[in-house]
C-alpha cells in the first residue's frame, strides 16, 4: 500500500491511465482464452475467429508495452524525486538529529533502499496487467459453472491463507537483514576511514575482517537467504495447489458430476492460464515486501516521504549589519558514550559584539565544539535562547540566522567547487587569497572549480579558509584551524589574517590553544566541563599585550 501511495503522490493521472490499460490488457488475455478454448473444440475454423485472435494479439501487445512504459517512466521519476527530496530533508533535519541516526545508516537508505524501490517500482505494472489476466480467467470459468468458481476460489483463499504464515516470518528475516545492513555499511566506513590504521597493524587488520565485518556479511546473508528460502517454498506450494486443483477438475469432478469435454476443457484450460499471473504475483511478493520495509526503515529514520515541502526560511536579520549576538542561559545535554554519562553544555551567558576577536579556550571536552554549534544554528539550544540584536532566534528564524556564519571546523567537509559563491571576478578573487595562503603553486582556480583537493590536511585547511574568505559573511568561525599549521602559517593567521577580519567589520570566534597568541584577541572565554568559569584565579595576562585579561562571559 506504501509503494502504491509513492506512485499516486507522483503522479496520480499517469497512475490510473496505466492500470487502465493494464486491465484492457488483462481482458484481452482472457480474450485468448476464450478463443483458444473455441478452436480446441472445433468451434474456430471461421475466419472471424482468426481476425479476432489476431486483433486481441495487438490489443495485448501494444496495451502490455504502454502501460509498463508509463509506469517505468512515472517508477523513475519517483526514484529521481525520492533521492532529491531526501537528500534534501536530511539537510532540514536537525543536526543532532542525524548525528544520532549515524552516517552509515543514511548511506544505506540513499544507496540500498532507493534501490530497493526501485526494483519493487518495476513490478507494479506486471502485476497489474496479471492481476487483470487473473480476473478475467476467473470470470470466464464463472460462465461454466459457479459453483466450480466457487471450489476454485475457496481453494485460493486457502492457499492464501496457509500462505500468509511463511510469508509473515520471511517477512521478519528480511527485516533483520536490513537492519544487519546497517552495521554492515558502518563497517565499510570504518574500513575507509581506517584504512591507514588497519594496514599498520597486521592483528587489528584481521580481527576487524573476521570478527566485525566478515561476521556482519555472514549475518546478512544467512538472514536473506532464510528469508528467500520460506518465500520460494511458500510460492512452490501455491503452485502446488494449483496443480491440485487441476487434477480435482479432471479426475475428480467428472465423477461427482456428469461434465461435458467441451466444459472440462475449458475448466482446465484456464486454470492452467491462471498458473503463470500467479507465478509472476507471488514471486513479486518479496520485493514488494523489501520495499515496503525499505520504506518504513526511511521513516523510522524521520525522513517520512509524507512530509510536504518546507516554507522558506524568515530571515533572522533584516537591517545591513548586526551588532549583537546574545546567548542567555543557553543549555544543551546530550548522552556522552566514552563517560557513560549525559554531559551538559550551560548555562551559557555571552555576548558578541560586531568587529571583535574572540578566542574560546578550555580542554579536550569542555564543549567547545558544542558550543560553536549552538552559536551556528546547528544545534537548537534546550534551555534559554539566543538573541540577534534583542530578538529571539526562534525555529522558524533560524535558517536565515545561520547565513551570518562561515566556519571551518575541524573535521571540515572541502568540496571542489566553490558552490554558492556567484561573482564576476570569484576566480580573481580567489587566485589573490591562494597566493596570500602560499597555494597558488599547487592549486588552479577555473570557472569556480578547484583545481585538486588532494593535499595535506594543513594545505586543505588553507583551501577551506579561502571559500570562508569568499563567502564574506559577517561572522567568522574557526575550530582550532592552526592546529594543523607549520610555525609561520600559525604566525600568518594570528597576526594577519585575524587582524584583517577584524579591520573589515568581522567578528570572528577561534577556538585555539596557542596561548602564545591570545593578546591577539579581545577577550578570551574560557570553557571547563561545560561551564563558563566565573572568577577563581583572576586576571591573567598573555603574550606581548600585558593589559590584556581573559574575560569570562559577556
Amino acid at each position: 500500500m506504501k509503494l502504491l501511495y509513492f506512485l499516486l503522490r507522483a503522479s496520480k493521472k499517469v497512475v490510473i491511465l496505466s492500470v487502465v490499460i493494464g486491465v484492457i490488457s488483462g481482458a484481452a488475455n482472457s480474450g485468448l482464452v476464450m478463443l483458444v478454448h473455441g478452436a480446441l473444440s472445433g468451434n474456430g475454423a471461421s475466419a472471424g475467429y482468426a481476425w479476432a485472435f489476431a486483433a486481441l494479439c495487438l490489443v495485448v501487445l501494444v496495451t502490455r508495452v504502454t502501460s509498463e512504459l508509463l509506469l517505468v517512466h512515472l517508477g523513475q521519476g519517483a526514484v529521481l524525486e525520492l533521492r532529491v527530496g531526501m537528500s534534501r530533508r536530511i539537510l532540514a533535519t536537525p543536526l543532532r538529529r542525524l548525528e544520532d541516526i549515524g552516517a552509515h545508516r543514511l548511506l544505506a537508505t540513499l544507496t540500498d533502499d532507493v534501490i530497493v524501490i526501485t526494483n519493487a517500482l518495476v513490478y507494479v505494472p506486471v502485476l497489474c496487467i496479471n492481476l487483470a489476466v487473473l480476473t478475467g480467467c476467473l470470470v470466464y470459468l464463472g460462465t461454466f459453472s459457479w459453483a466450480v468458481l466457487g471450489g476454485v476460489l475457496g481453494f485460493m483463499a486457502l492457499g492464501m491463507a496457509c500462505y500468509q504464515v511463511p510469508v509473515t516470518r520471511a517477512r521478519r528475516y528480511l527485516k533483520e537483514a536490513r537492519d544487519e545492513r546497517d552495521t554492515l555499511y558502518k563497517h565499510f566506513r570504518a574500513l575507509t576511514d581506517g584504512i591507514k590504521e588497519l594496514k599498520l597493524h597486521r592483528v587489528r587488520c584481521g580481527a576487524f575482517v573476521d570478527e566485525q565485518l566478515a561476521a556482519t556479511a555472514r549475518e546478512y546473508r544467512r538472514l536473506n537467504f532464510r528469508g528467500m528460502l520460506v518465500y520460494t517454498a511458500a510460492n512452490s506450494g501455491g503452485q502446488l495447489l494449483l496443480f491440485l486443483v487441476i487434477g480435482l477438475v479432471l479426475f475428480v469432478l467428472p465423477s461427482l458430476v456428469r461434465v461435458d469435454a467441451y466444459t472440462l476443457t475449458g475448466y482446465s484450460l484456464a486454470i492452467l492460464y491462471l498458473m503463470a499471473p500467479l507465478n509472476v504475483m507471488l514471486t513479486a511478493v518479496p520485493v514488494v515486501a523489501r520495499s515496503s520495509i525499505a520504506l518504513k526503515k526511511i521513516e523510522e529514520l524521520g525522513l517520512s516521504l509524507e512530509e510536504g515541502p518546507r516554507e522558506p526560511a524568515e530571515a533572522a536579520h533584516d537591517g545591513p549589519v548586526w551588532r549583537t549576538l546574545e546567548l542567555d542561559g543557553v543549555e544543551h545535554s546530550y548522552y556522552h558514550e566514552r563517560e557513560d554519562d549525559v554531559f551538559t553544555l550551560g548555562p551559557i551567558d555571552l555576548i558578541f559584539r560586531r568587529g571583535e576577536v574572540v578566542f574560546l579556550i578550555g580542554g579536550n571536552g569542555s564543549g567547545k565544539t558544542t558550543l560553536v554549534k549552538l552559536l551556528t544554528g546547528l544545534y537548537a539550544p534546550q534551555r534559554g535562547e539566543i538573541r540577534l540584536d534583542g530578538v529571539a532566534v526562534t525555529p522558524e528564524r533560524v535558517e536565515g540566522y545561520r547565513q551570518l556564519f562561515a566556519t571551518v571546523f575541524s573535521d571540515f567537509y572541502l568540496f571542489e567547487r566553490m558552490l554558492g559563491l556567484e561573482s564576476p571576478h570569484l576566480d580573481a578573487e580567489a587566485r589573490r587569497y591562494l597566493a596570500l595562503l602560499h597555494l597558488d603553486h599547487k592549486v588552479r582556480v577555473e570557472g569556480g572549480a578547484l583545481s585538486t583537493t588532494a593535499l595535506s590536511q594543513g594545505q586543505r585547511k588553507r583551501l577551506a579558509l579561502l571559500t570562508a574568505y569568499l563567502e564574506d559573511r559577517p561572522f567568522y568561525v574557526f575550530d582550532e584551524w592552526a592546529a594543523d599549521q607549520d610555525p609561520v602559517f600559525k604566525e600568518v593567521f594570528y597576526t594577519q589574517l585575524l587582524p584583517g577580519l577584524k579591520a573589515r567589520g568581522k567578528t570572528v570566534l577561534v577556538i585555539s590553544h596557542d596561548d602564545k597568541y591570545y593578546y591577539v584577541a579581545d577577550r578570551v572565554v574560557k570553557l571547563d566541563r561545560g561551564q563558563l568559569e566565573h572568577g577563581g584565579a583572576g586576571a591573567h595576562t598573555y603574550g606581548d599585550r600585558p593589559e590584556l585579561t581573559v574575560t569570562l562571559g559577556p
